[in-house]
Parts: structure tokens; C-alpha cells; sequence
């Protein structure tokens, strides 16, 4: 009989192309976890995996047959998620994804209270691009996403507990006491930097600047908001920033100013997002409403 333990190794290969990595992904032996993948390719009559000293490459079939485990893994893993389901919230642990740009000015503000109030909940967090926990959301690899919509979430549910705005960030020298708020049509675009492509944010704030549709060049690309504003304070340039990150960037430097900007919003909204069956709905409300408490405090942003 197929056992889960062999989609699982089966999976883990798929994932790593590599027996010893996958074994060591399983916490098991490299042996032990090919003795499972052996037998499972008995039990089905199939090869999956075609390997050698060098590489493993997956056959069609293989491709088949590891998309039907995916499947299967993921309906096992929610049965018991539902088994384990109590009226004790957050006494199983959870792994949230979370973007670049959301995670290091959100969870010190959440984070904080959250463990105040359940000290037991082992939480995860798993940093990554919006595409890619995406994918580990469907996959079942995490319980849930923190994203910035808009973005293509096709299949999955989404619950939006934040809108922000965008801030201008220029250095001091630019600065007028008289600029409350700037449009885009005031920006000069040649010296705007921006994240590199692949963040979501880049293409908020472009879209925010009704922006999207045109070539947006600079002679610097940056994979973190921190680096953009060190560029700022260095007079090569100006940035967007969104209203969460604020406190964080600019509240040590005395070198930049920030000035909102003056365009339709909200320039972007913040969600969890997870799967439709997903069974632990009750314990992300109870993280959202924590989330929308701790923002507010910290920083008076607009509550969804």
C-alpha cells in the first residue's frame, strides 16, 4: 500500500532534485528514503526518478504521478489539520509567508503582541518573493501569505486588512516647507529609484504614479527598500516608500524627507491569503484583528 510517508519523500525529491538533500529535507536517511521511493516505484510500476552519480530527472509519467501526490499530500494534511482543530486557538504550530517588503516593518509591530497573548504559538515565518509563496500556498508548503495586492492570486482566497499610501522620499535639499503633498506629475521620474523587477512593490508604486505602462530606468536597482533610502541620503536620487515602512526608514535620518503622495488611493492593500478550503479561518481572524490593533497603534495607518 502507498504510503504517505512515500509521497512525501517522493515530493521532497521533486523539490530538490537530489536524494541526499531530500533525505536530509525528511530528517532520514539517504538510504532509507531510497528503499521508499524503490518500493513505491514497485508499487505503481513506474519509474518516477531516472538518477545517476550526476542528477535526478523526473520522467513524464513521474510529472503525472507527483502532481496526483501533491494533491493527495495536501487533502492529508488539511484531514488533519481538521483532527487537531480545537477550541484552543493556535495550540498547532503555523508557517506564514510574508514579502520583502512587508515583513521587516510589519511583524516588529505584530509580532510583539501576538506572543503576548498566546506565548505557546509556534509560528513560522517564511520570507519570500509574492510569486513564490504563492505557489507554497497552493502547494500546502505554508498556511497562509501576507501579500500586497493587486496581485494574481488566481484560485486562492484573499482577506484584506490594510490599505496604505505611498510616501515620496527625496533629500533634504529638494525638500520645500511648503510641499505637504506631491503628484506624480511633480516627480522627476529620471531620478526615481525603485526595487528591481520581480517586487510587487516596484509595480505599485509605478501604478499608483500611473506609471505601468512606461519605461521607468535607472542606473541603480535595489532588492531592499533600506538600501533605496542610503541612496536618497547620498543625493543619487529619490524613491516611494509605503506608509508602514516610514518609522523605520527615515526616523534615524536626518538627511531626507518624506512628503505623501498626492494621487488616488489606496496605492496598496495588505491581505492573507490562503487556500478555499483552508481550516483554520477562526485563527487567522484573530491575526488579522491583531495586525489592524498593533498598526493602528503604532503608526495610525488606514484600517481596512
Amino acid at each position: 500500500m502507498i504510503s504517505f510517508k512515500q509521497l512525501s519523500y517522493a515530493l521532497a525529491i521533486e523539490k530538490t532534485l537530489h536524494f541526499k538533500k531530500a533525505a536530509e529535507a525528511c530528517n532520514v536517511s539517504q538510504s532509507a528514503l531510497s528503499t521508499a521511493i524503490t518500493e513505491l516505484e514497485r508499487q505503481l510500476d513506474v519509474t518516477i526518478f531516472e538518477r545517476n552519480n550526476k542528477q535526478v530527472l523526473i520522467t513524464d509519467k513521474g510529472e503525472l504521478i507527483l502532481n496526483k501526490a501533491r494533491r493527495v499530500k495536501l487533502e492529508l494534511d488539511e484531514l488533519l489539520q481538521i483532527a487537531q482543530v480545537d477550541n484552543q486557538p493556535f495550540a498547532n504550530p503555523m508557517k506564514i509567508g510574508v514579502i520583502p517588503t512587508i515583513g521587516p516593518y510589519l511583524l516588529p509591530k505584530v509580532l510583539p503582541e501576538v506572543r503576548a497573548q498566546y506565548p505557546d504559538f509556534k509560528l513560522r515565518i517564511i520570507e519570500e518573493q509574492s510569486h513564490n509563496l504563492v505557489e507554497m500556498v497552493r502547494t500546502g508548503d505554508i498556511d497562509a501569505a501576507i501579500l500586497a495586492l493587486p496581485f494574481p492570486i488566481e484560485g486562492l482566497m484573499s482577506f484584506e486588512f490594510w490599505e496604505e499610501d505611498f510616501y515620496w522620499i527625496c533629500h533634504k535639499d529638494e525638500y520645500l516647507p511648503s510641499m505637504q503633498e506631491i503628484t506624480s506629475d511633480q516627480l522627476e521620474i529620471d531620478k526615481l529609484m525603485l526595487l528591481k523587477d520581480g517586487h510587487c512593490l516596484k509595480q505599485h508604486a509605478l501604478a499608483a504614479c500611473s506609471l505601468q505602462n512606461k519605461t521607468q530606468e535607472s542606473d541603480f536597482d535595489s532588492t531592499t527598500l533600506y538600501t533605496l533610502i542610503q541612496m536618497v541620503a547620498s543625493r543619487l536620487g529619490s524613491t516611494l516608500v509605503p506608509h508602514m515602512a516610514l518609522d523605520q526608514l527615515i526616523c534615524n535620518e536626518s538627511e531626507i524627507r518624506a512628503v505623501h503622495l498626492n494621487e488616488p488611493g489606496p496605492h496598496r492593500s495588505i491581505a492573507l491569503v490562503i487556500r478555499p478550503n483552508y481550516v483554520r479561518t477562526d485563527e487567522l481572524t484573530i491575526l488579522m484583528n491583531i495586525f489592524k490593533d498593533e498598526l493602528n497603534n503604532s503608526c495610525g495607518l488606514s484600517e481596512k
